[in-house]
Parts: C-alpha cells; sequence; structure tokens
C-alpha cells in the first residue's frame, strides 16, 4: 500500500522569495513540498482578508504550514481560515505581546508610517528595519531572496507587522526561534523550541538543523 504523502506549505519572510527554502530538504518518500508566494494587498486590506485570498492558493486538505518572520504572523492568520494539521512559525511571534519594544513604539507613535517610500527606494535602509544593525554584511544575502520591492506592499506589510493585535495563541502551534534573533529577541518570547546561536535568517544557516528536526515535527501529534 503506497502511503499517501504530507503536504507541507512554506511561506517566506517579509518581501522575500521561496529562495529562502531552497536548502531545506524533506524526505520525498513521505513529503510533498509547495511553496507560497506574496502578492500584492489591496488598499486598506486588513491582514485576514489577505491570508484569505492567499489560502485559496492552498490546494490540499490537511497541510503542515511553515511561517519565516512575518510569513510567521500570515501563516497563524491562513490557520484562522483553513484547518491545518501543523502550524510552524520560525523567526516569529505568536502574538503581539512578543513584539520588541521597538515595534510597539512605532505602533504607538504611527512611525511606521515614515518608511515605507525610504525603504522602497533603499534596500539597505529596508534590510537594516528587517534584520537589525547587522544587516549591512548581509545585504548581498538579502539582496538575493527579495521578491518584493514595492513600496505599497512594504508600507502594507511593515503596518501589519507593526499593527498586529493577536491577543493569544494556538497552544498546538510549533515556535522555532534563534537565541540570536536581533528583530525578535529572544527575552520577549514564550514556549518555543531555542535553536542555539540562531539568528533571524536561520532558515538558511542553519538549514541541516531544520532538514533532521522537521519530519519529526510535522508528523508529531
Amino acid at each position: 500500500m503506497v502511503q499517501e504523502l504530507i503536504q507541507v506549505y512554506f511561506m517566506p519572510g517579509m518581501a522575500a522569495s521561496p529562495k529562502i527554502f531552497e536548502h531545506i530538504k524533506l524526505p520525498d518518500d513521505q513529503f510533498e513540498v509547495h511553496f507560497l508566494e506574496w502578492i500584492m494587498p489591496v488598499d486598506n486590506e486588513p491582514i485576514s482578508d489577505y491570508a484569505l485570498r492567499i489560502s485559496k492558493k492552498i490546494k490540499h486538505d490537511n497541510i503542515a504550514l511553515l511561517g519565516v518572520s512575518f510569513g510567521g504572523v500570515l501563516a497563524q492568520e491562513i490557520g484562522k481560515h483553513i484547518k491545518l494539521r501543523k502550524l510552524i512559525i520560525v523567526s516569529s511571534v505568536k502574538s503581539m505581546h512578543e513584539l520588541p519594544k521597538r515595534m510597539l513604539l512605532a505602533k504607538t507613535t504611527k512611525a511606521y508610517k515614515l518608511l515605507p517610500t525610504q525603504l522602497a527606494s533603499n534596500i539597505d535602509v529596508f534590510a537594516k528595519y528587517a534584520f537589525g544593525n547587522n544587516a549591512t554584511k548581509r545585504l548581498d544575502l538579502y539582496k538575493k531572496y527579495l521578491s518584493v520591492n514595492d513600496s505599497k506592499y512594504l508600507s502594507w506589510a511593515i503596518e501589519q507587522m507593526v499593527c498586529w493585535n493577536q491577543e493569544t495563541y494556538t497552544p498546538d502551534i510549533v515556535h522555532i526561534h534563534g537565541d540570536n534573533d536581533p528583530v525578535f529577541p529572544i527575552k520577549n518570547i514564550s514556549n518555543c523550541m531555542i535553536i542555539k546561536n540562531g539568528s533571524h535568517i536561520m532558515i538558511l544557516n542553519k538549514y541541516k538543523w531544520f532538514n533532521t528536526n522537521l519530519p519529526r515535527i510535522i508528523l508529531e501529534d
């Protein structure tokens, strides 16, 4: 009897392409892998409505869904529209209470509204905002994985991230986080699997850990 493959969908981080998953390899006798991509938001679109539109691109039932960073936030919103076998977030947050102080301050002062036009024309500034002060040495790497450099998308995405108002989270979510993440510091994160020396881009440079552990994580009840 042929074993039915588990369908696994991946959602990249803010403005990133599915190339960030290029090193992730799951056993093809157990899993079939699919990649979701960012689409342009409509004017003043709530993240819930955006997630519903993205969910229409998922062509299977009872999937495992993994989202990175802002993609992890979107994955949680998608999970409110469709039934998931497993929800996994990486280098992300589970509620507004895990956001860093600088983002909460940006929400309060609406400083995020000043960023997008500058960001869209200056990838260096955007990378620094996305990855923290150590971004310059990762800039070439980030340019490789950037898929959306549109001011409307960036404006929308930053506002949705900073102003995300989720209070509580589903208890069966799997949260994988690095202890050296400058974007979402580990001190603000609870109930997660901690990856030693893991940075915000550990999906790229800790891929061996993911290749070893993701199959077990997906299969666990």
